[in-house]
């Protein structure tokens, strides 16, 4: 059981005096997720958080789902785009398939936190539908985040109102509550002490990226080795323990998924992306392979080290062409920032940690 001091109290041990949107969230969450006396007080079986990066959306529904006392489950949308079209390959033919694969998944789930939860492509909306759909009726506690109001979800014309009954589902059965602050949480931190991004690409940058491999992976391969992503092959200038050190090319340019860089940010505490050449970026597919590889480094906590020939923020404001570019550089401020902490950070032997596979 939880309540607002507690919410109020777990976040200012982080430095957090709640606005007002942050405060209406934590009634919120607490009559959510706290006692069953003001879970049957509200009328929500969800709470819906939205607004622009950096706002501490995921900042407070993290903390009410830590303080919550029940059967839970956290993960980001990708992550569970992923597990969900896995059970789908082995499910038998029925006539309502999501809706048998939906009630496995949930099952023993009484509170559930999707992070960063947006709906771009016609086939995630018609999974997230039903899903939703059986996660209701069960009866299980959703909490969501999303940089996306639910009338901005699947915004493509094409295909938008064939998600506007998902859309009514979200209005009705969740407090939607939008965190309109001005301040960006992100923005105005010290950097870290050891630089993560470096340009132009000269002799400066591909030593330092070599003093920062052999720092945390001193019996590393410095030498170019094929390994595997999600079952595709990926050429890396070297392998070690705790950081893979990779061409922004062969990462995002070549054609990949969120599927590949899940398997890497679950097999190595952190990426090394060499030899970014901003021109790439102006391909609206190589953008967003770089705001999916930043979204899921991020989410696992995975610490990120970048050379490019021009500034990586200064290439990438303005640019177009990719969902959730924003919340890109919001993230990228951070993950430069003494207040970031990866699991490479907090890898007191990182010598000792073994990929689950190479």
């Amino acid at each position: 059981m939880f309540d607002e001091a507690d919410m109020t109290n777990s976040l200012a041990a982080r430095g957090i005096v709640p606005d007002a949107r942050q405060r209406d969230a934590i009634a919120a969450l607490c009559a959510l997720a706290g006692s069953t006396a003001s879970r049957v007080e509200s009328r929500y079986q969800g709470v819906y958080c939205h607004g622009l990066p950096g706002r501490g959306k995921s900042l407070v529904v993290d903390t009410a789902f830590e303080l919550a006392d029940c059967r839970k489950r956290r993960l980001h949308f990708h992550e569970f785009l992923r597990e969900m079209n896995q059970r789908l390959v082995n499910e038998p033919r029925g006539d309502d398939r999501l809706g048998s694969v939906s009630k496995q998944w949930l099952d023993g789930i009484e509170l559930l936190c999707f992070d960063e939860f947006h709906v771009h492509d016609i086939a995630d909306a018609f999974l997230m539908g039903r899903f939703l759909d059986t996660a209701i009726n069960l009866g299980t506690r959703i909490m969501l985040t999303s940089n996306y109001a639910p009338d901005g979800l699947l915004s493509d014309p094409e295909f938008h109102e064939r998600f506007v009954p998902t859309i009514e589902q979200i209005k009705r059965h969740f407090r939607v509550i939008h965190f309109d602050g001005a301040r960006d949480y992100r923005f105005g931190g010290k950097q870290h002490e050891t630089p993560r991004f470096f340009a132009p690409l000269d002799a400066a940058a591909r030593n330092a990226l070599r003093e920062i491999f052999l720092r945390y992976d001193s019996s590393g391969a410095l030498e170019s080795t094929k390994i595997s992503a999600a079952g595709r092959p990926l050429v890396a200038h070297a392998v070690g323990a705790a950081l893979l050190w990779a061409d922004f090319e062969t990462l995002c340019v070549a054609s990949r998924s969120h599927l590949d860089y899940l398997d890497l940010a679950e097999r190595w505490h952190g990426l090394i992306v060499d030899n970014v050449h901003t021109e790439w970026l102006t391909q609206a597919h190589t953008l967003q392979r770089l705001v999916w590889l930043v979204d899921i480094l991020y989410d696992r906590k995975r610490a990120l080290f970048i050379a490019s020939d021009e500034p990586i923020h200064a290439a990438l404001r303005d640019l177009e062409g990719a969902h959730d570019l924003s919340r890109t550089l919001s993230r990228l401020t951070e993950m430069q920032s003494r207040t970031y902490r990866s699991t490479l950070d907090e890898t007191t032997d990182v010598s000792a940690a073994t990929p689950s596979e190479r």
